[in-house]
């Protein structure tokens, strides 16, 4: 594997990969390091690895439910999101911080559905794969995960859920 295949890649992802790390996290120093050790992860494996972005989603997902069972749920979210093009508004930037705490609330396989389903749009059966579970326990997370969402929300219409994630 020429190492300059790897820095295209890393140079294409990085930033779609911050953005997922930072949902599973709700911290930017915690998803930068969810990204580092997965592409540290990926990186002896770039060569083999038919779908690396795949790849490397999975192994942050891996990271990530390792790291809750051995310590438990002890981050909190931050004001703020990685830098992200387009201009922020006062009213979808409180939107999208409530949004983030509400996250926070959720288990880290509810919160791994949401984010891959909904952030990441994939389809029920793609994130069923990268779970490694059935697309009804997909179904099943997501719709249990919306209505904690919509509670913690205070039952806000779903447009405002949407708002706050674009």
């Amino acid at each position: 594997m020429p190492p300059d295949e790897f820095r295209e890649f890393v140079e294409a992802r990085y930033a779609a990969l911050l953005r997922t790390a930072y949902l599973l996290t709700g911290s930017t120093h915690a998803a930068e390091d969810l990204v580092q050790t997965a592409l540290l992860d990926l990186l002896p494996r770039f060569a083999t690895v038919a779908e690396p972005f795949a790849y490397a989603r999975r192994s942050m997902i891996n990271q990530r439910t390792s790291l809750w069972r051995r310590l438990g749920r002890r981050e909190v979210l931050g004001g703020f999101l990685p830098d992200r093009p387009g201009a922020d508004h006062a009213a979808a930037a409180d939107s999208r911080q409530d949004l983030l705490q509400a996250l926070n609330t959720l288990p880290v396989r509810m919160r791994a559905v949401l984010v891959l389903r909904y952030w990441e749009d994939l389809s029920e059966a793609d994130t069923a794969e990268i779970l490694g579970c059935s697309t009804g326990t997909v179904k099943a997370q997501a719709s249990r995960g919306l209505a904690r969402l919509r509670t913690a929300l205070g039952a806000r219409p779903a447009i405002a859920v949407k708002e706050a994630t674009a």
